[in-house]
Formats: C-alpha cells, sequence, structure tokens
C-alpha cells in the first residue's frame, strides 16, 4: 500500500517490518519518524519500557496532526530482569544470541493507537520463547543469513529466526514481527476507525 500525505492513518515508526505488517491491512498509511529518547530508566521493567516508549512515539508524533489515527510500537526483549535492544552490531547479536541460547525470553510488544480526539489506547502483547542450545558455529550461519541487527534478541520470527527456537507462545502471530495487528485492529474499531470499511482491494 503506497504512502499517502492524505492519510488518516499514521504509523509513528520507520520500522520497514512494522511498515510491511500495516499493509497486510490494505489501508492508506504514511509513515513519519517519531523523536523521542528510547533509553531505559533506571529500575524500569522491560514491559513499562515498552508501554511507555509505544505511548512516547505515537503521541510526539500526534502533536500537530489533526484528523489522523496515529500508531506507536515498541518491543523489549526480557531476558530474565535484562531489557535486551537492537543489537545494531555482529559482536553484539552474538552476545545477545549466546545468552539467550537455552533458555526462555519475553519478547513484550506494545502498540498505542491515540484518535483525532486524543483519546488513546495502549496494549502489549507478549510472547514467550525458548531458545534451542546453540552452538558457536549456529549462531554465526545464522548471523550471517539473516543478519537481524535491527531486532530485538537478534532474530527474525518472519525469516530464519524459528530454526534457532525450541517453541513460540503468543496470543498474536505478528506481535514478534514488530506489530501485533490483532490488538491493533480492535483498538482502531473502538476509536471510530474500521479497517474492514476502509480496506482497498489489492488492485486499488
Amino acid at each position: 500500500m503506497a504512502d499517502t500525505e492524505t492519510a488518516e492513518l499514521i504509523l509513528a515508526s520507520t520500522s520497514r517490518y512494522r511498515a510491511d505488517l500495516l499493509r497486510r491491512l490494505r489501508v492508506p498509511f504514511m509513515q513519519r519518524a517519531p523523536d523521542v529518547d528510547e533509553a531505559r530508566r533506571s529500575g524500569e521493567a522491560p514491559v513499562d519500557l515498552a508501554l511507555r516508549l509505544a505511548a512516547e512515539k505515537a503521541a510526539a508524533v500526534a502533536r500537530g496532526t489533526h484528523g489522523a489515527w496515529v500508531i506507536g510500537s515498541d518491543q523489549v526483549c526480557m531476558l530474565g530482569d535484562e531489557a535486551l535492544g537492537k543489537p545494531g552490531s555482529h559482536a553484539a547479536a552474538v552476545d545477545q544470541l549466546q545468552r539467550l541460547s537455552g533458555r526462555v525470553a519475553v519478547f513484550h510488544t506494545a502498540v498505542c493507537v491515540i484518535a483525532p480526539d486524543g483519546t488513546q489506547q495502549v496494549r502489549n502483547c507478549p510472547t514467550e520463547v525458548e531458545f534451542r542450545r546453540l552452538s558457536p558455529a549456529e549462531i554465526e550461519a545464522y548471523l550471517r543469513l539473516d543478519q537481524p541487527y535491527d531486532c530485538a534478541g537478534s532474530a527474525k520470527s518472519e525469516a530464519l529466526g524459528p530454526a534457532l527456537l525450541t517453541h513460540m507462545r503468543s496470543n498474536d502471530p505478528t506481535a514478534l514481527v514488530g506489530l501485533p495487528l490483532i490488538d491493533l485492529c480492535d483498538m482502531l474499531r473502538r476509536s471510530g476507525y474500521d479497517v474492514l470499511d476502509r480496506a482497498q482491494s489489492p488492485s486499488a
């Protein structure tokens, strides 16, 4: 779905993963980059970090926007009490996968919708993921093939990431990719934006 300057729906993110998911709904939208400090606050739980950043991203873009629904989202990988973000480099990704090897992590994917009247909804959709025991060679092979350096937890569930896992449990299969579409559609509908009413045919 091509972006449009007249879209009523704005994705407060430059993520190509979230944009690809939103395109599945076949509704016009545009993307805007939120100006938000994503640093974790002292003592902040990973789930609270995800919820706060999703809301702050949506609010940052909603300011000065009229007549549009704004979507903000954020994802944090929780390993124990530790929050794992985007690795950003090969070395950091190796370190993350070594720590995740043989362990269970919870990916908190938060989404926020701000309606044109300023009404705000925020939800979290957790996904429990168990990583099998990974050898150094497997980690190197996976990173070389998938290069998930912009993904929290250093794994892409929509690509080769499942080869690293023992199981995955979630109420929404799209949450782990970065945007929980089931929750999003419900939140939009509750705020007056019905996806089915606005969705376009593939040829539109």
